[in-house]
């Protein structure tokens, strides 16, 4: 291929407005790379601290000391494990009131409830970003080519022989903008897919859990026959119950 044709000659032979667009389209498709690299890592970090989580939670330790090492983790601690403890939190605070179970359990639903929308809210922060890429970035090449082929018509206005030689390399100045366009998409709408599909899975897996550790919780309040009633017999027993799965 000559020399002129190569994608630097045709990016610094281009108009200024293609250039800026060009521009854009590289500093775009930088960004939405690191916003790639980061999501990838933070999601997986989240997904193997859940695992670990999970783990720990149905081996049969108690509930009091899973309690206090969610307290321990705080920030460096899993999604789930601050999910459980913000429902524990908000338990004991309850219990200590002497409240009917129902309450109790509703009580530290709602707080858990919060906590998953927080959680989700930091998983799925600059996504919209990465569907904004995908979505924008064509349009915006393809306004790139359609104005580097108008720029190339009123220049090739002027001569009075027009040949495939003298159309060329401004029909491929302004095509290099589409390309730069999908170039910054396709990576974008691939990774915002993958990403959402793993954060749909751990928002189910949280659900599971929040029911499956209020149903614990209700378990322990629940009065048992000859052991009394409501708040007082259950919290006898609740530091030792791991609810087993």
């Amino acid at each position: 291929m000559d020399q002129n044709f190569s994608i630097v000659s045709l990016v610094l032979g281009a108009s200024t407005v293609v250039q800026i667009v060009l521009a854009l389209l590289l500093s775009v498709s930088l960004a939405s790379w690191t916003v790639i690299f980061r999501k990838y890592f933070s999601v997986k970090e989240a997904r193997v601290k859940t695992d670990e989580f999970e783990q720990e939670f149905w081996s049969g330790t108690s509930l009091n000391d899973l309690y206090q090492a969610a307290i321990g983790a705080a920030r460096h601690g899993s999604p789930l494990q601050r999910i459980f403890a913000s429902g524990m939190r908000e338990f004991l605070k309850l219990r200590e009131r002497r409240l009917d179970p129902t309450t109790l359990v509703d009580g530290a639903r709602r707080a858990m409830r919060a906590a998953q929308q927080r959680e989700m809210d930091v998983l799925e922060s600059n996504l919209s970003f990465l569907a904004s890429v995908a979505s924008v970035s064509p349009y915006v090449g393809l306004f790139g080519t359609v104005w580097g082929i108008m720029h190339a018509f009123v220049g090739l206005s002027n001569l009075q022989q027009v040949t495939l030689a003298t159309v060329a390399p401004g029909i491929a100045e302004a095509l290099v903008a589409t390309a730069i366009g999908l170039f910054a998409a396709i990576p974008a709408v691939i990774a915002y897919n993958f990403f959402a599909r793993d954060i749909d899975r751990l928002s189910i897996r949280f659900e599971s859990f929040m029911e499956e550790f209020s149903n614990i919780l209700q378990r322990q309040v629940s009065p048992h026959p000859g052991s009394g009633t409501g708040v007082a017999a259950g919290a006898s027993r609740f530091p030792s119950d791991a609810g087993g799965h």
